[in-house]
């Protein structure tokens, strides 16, 4: 009893309503009803699963957007001669630094917020040195007269470093210095720049490895360039020739073919200048970059939502359950009214029929027992077909020549 109990009960999943009953006047109509619900659920059922399908392979790929990082500069100087007048040379300390002229440059940026997002869809920012590779700080100076580096560069290590909104630079000087700012972006996916050989056809100067093949694929399709007879081979026109190096390639080396043609993207060069004896304007220079990048509130809303579907999809399997038992028991039902119907009608040959089904029942039990068939109805087994298949008698010969065997050995 305790392995029965432990044993895991099959589940009901037969909603269906039985035909016999669906066919009676008084329950025709509601039995068309619910055998149109029944139907409505399936393809309900078929489009939640193919919209899963499509939301789990959505967050496989990591959503991307394209997002617009501003970026900031500015400076400020001290110890100017238009600040500290003409006695600021006497109060100057070479040793603490106090007095000398010198300037600072800052570089800042951050992400603008998305048009119309809800206040529960925003996410935290990201650090603006969060979305670069490296960055360059060339100065246009003297190296005889400002021997203190001229070129600022910052790497991102591959350990992990506190993100950081910009970055300051410090110079001592008062000549007017003309920056070079130089910045590698970081974008998800990564971009590459197309070889201007296969850009030009194609139409693209920069984009990830997926969409430039993608694109060459689509070029393929538009131009028909998909052999007919063999599918995998693709066919060059006047200008892919000189990419293809041929007539032709194989559909599985077009990965490959690209990959010749991608370069390291442009970094953004943006030039500043910087004039001490100048007072500093107020309000810091702006530029907006593009960036692409990972869209986090996408993935968020599209993970709330999976979540929610899940809770959805146990109330929902509770409710088929419930369905399933009703729909047995109005099976069961349904059985058992056929059955006191039919005695109503003739008892006697009910009893009858009955008993014959019961006995029959029994002796197809016993006929597997330790019996061995004994109590089976041996006219029925003489005018059996199954003793004449073909395998019968090949089947007693065998037998036969076993026992005659087995009686020579003795």
């Amino acid at each position: 009893m305790d392995g029965v109990k432990a044993a895991k009960r099959r589940k009901i999943t037969d909603k269906s309503v039985p035909n016999a009953l669906a066919q009676l006047p008084e329950f025709a109509e509601d039995s068309q009803m619910y055998q149109s619900l029944l139907e409505m659920e399936k393809k309900l059922d078929w489009t939640m699963s193919r919209k899963k399908v499509e939301v789990q392979d959505a967050l496989g790929r990591n959503p991307t957007t394209t997002r617009t990082l501003r970026l900031f500069l500015s400076h400020t100087v001290s110890g100017q001669l238009w600040q500290t007048g003409e006695a600021g040379a006497e109060g100057v300390n070479f040793e603490t630094g106090q007095g000398i002229p010198a300037w600072s440059l800052k570089v800042e940026g951050r992400l603008l917020e998305l048009p119309n997002q809800r206040a529960r869809d925003r996410v935290p920012p990201r650090k603006f040195s969060t979305l670069i590779k490296r960055m360059i700080i060339e100065l246009d100076r003297d190296p005889t007269l400002y021997p203190d580096g001229n070129v600022v560069e910052w790497p991102r290590g591959p350990t992990i470093q506190q993100p950081l909104d910009g970055f300051t630079v410090r110079r001592t000087g008062d000549q007017p210095t003309k920056v070079r700012l130089i910045i590698y972006l970081e974008q998800t996916p990564e971009q590459y720049k197309v070889a201007p050989d296969l850009g030009n056809i194609l139409g693209i100067k920069e984009e990830s490895r997926i969409g430039i093949i993608q694109a060459m694929w689509n070029y393929i399709k538009i131009h028909g360039l998909q052999d007919k007879t063999d599918r995998r081979r693709i066919r060059a026109d006047d200008y892919l020739r000189p990419i293809f190096g041929g007539e032709g390639i194989m559909f599985h080396q077009l990965p490959e073919l690209v990959n010749r043609y991608l370069m390291p993207p442009d970094p953004v060069v943006i030039h500043y200048s910087i004039n001490p004896a100048q007072v500093p304007p107020e309000r810091p220079s702006a530029w907006d970059i593009e960036v692409k990048m990972e869209d986090t509130s996408l993935k968020n809303r599209i993970m709330v939502t999976v979540q929610s579907s899940k809770d959805s999809m146990a109330d929902l399997t509770k409710l088929d359950d419930e369905i399933a038992l009703l729909s047995q028991s109005l099976h069961n039902s349904h059985t058992k009214r056929q059955f006191l119907q039919s005695f109503a009608r003739d008892p006697a040959n009910f009893i009858q029929t009955w008993l014959a089904s019961q006995s029959r029942d029994l002796e197809s039990v016993l006929g597997s027992g330790p019996s061995e068939g004994a109590t089976i109805r041996a006219e029925e087994l003489r005018r059996s077909d199954f003793f004449r298949l073909p395998w019968v008698e090949e089947a007693v010969a065998v037998h036969e020549g076993l026992r005659l065997a087995s009686r020579g050995m003795q």
